[in-house]
């Protein structure tokens, strides 16, 4: 029965959800924004090519991205009780929410930098733009677009994280569909949640859809 306590719970498994969704989004790209520009100025056809950096900042994206998150998760509890004082609840979940999606965003970021046109850096170059100039007036400016696609895609990533997360109790809708779809067998509560999940993942694809499309200026 969906009485006042359930639908409040429902509620607030919403709240907790979009509040471990935005923030490990937000904080992860402080993180692997900076991480993703460096690895692509670094690579062989970056702009200040280091072999060196490329590689340590490539190995570092490959180890956390070969965890499947579920394992990380119970890998980072220490770390997260450390950080948060506990490793349960929704704000103890941003921590390896954020340090997984971190590596993954510099990936993002590497890709869609790595797709602007050369002949529009080289343009720079000839015009006496220095490195930085380039970066956040060519190479951002030019990419925004792929670069939103991208954000749109790791907050859907870790909209699904975040649910998974339930299963250790980290809080929102999943947490709710396991404790009363898996262990008690409420059925109607655990596909309101997921049916909930499917509606926020909607939202944020088309948020990001069209504020994509509207930055696109290959459409003007």
């Amino acid at each position: 029965m969906f009485d006042k306590q359930v639908i409040q719970m429902i509620a607030e498994g919403i709240r907790d959800t979009l509040y471990m969704t935005l923030f490990s989004t937000i904080i992860g790209y402080v993180i692997g924004l900076p991480f993703g520009v460096l690895l692509h100025v670094t690579s062989e056809k970056g702009l200040h090519p280091n072999r060196i950096i490329y590689r340590i900042g490539d190995f570092i994206c490959n180890i956390i991205r070969s965890i499947p998150f579920l394992i990380l998760l119970i890998l980072l509890i220490p770390f997260t009780r450390l950080i948060v004082g506990k490793s349960y609840g929704s704000t103890a979940t941003i921590v390896p929410l954020v340090i997984c999606a971190a590596p993954y965003i510099a990936r993002v970021v590497e890709s869609s930098l790595n797709e602007v046109d050369a002949g529009v850096i080289e343009a720079a170059k000839a015009m006496g733009a220095s490195n930085m100039q380039i970066i956040f007036k060519v190479l951002l400016v030019e990419a925004r677009t792929s670069l939103i696609n991208g954000a749109t895609i790791t907050t859907g990533l870790l909209l699904g994280y975040s649910a998974m997360s339930g299963t250790v109790g980290g809080g929102g809708l999943g947490d709710i569909a396991v404790r009363y779809g898996y262990y008690r067998w409420q059925t109607d509560i655990m596909i309101v949640t997921v049916v909930l999940l499917i509606v926020i993942f909607q939202i944020i694809q088309n948020l990001g859809t069209r504020l994509s499309g509207r930055l696109d200026h290959r459409k003007r």
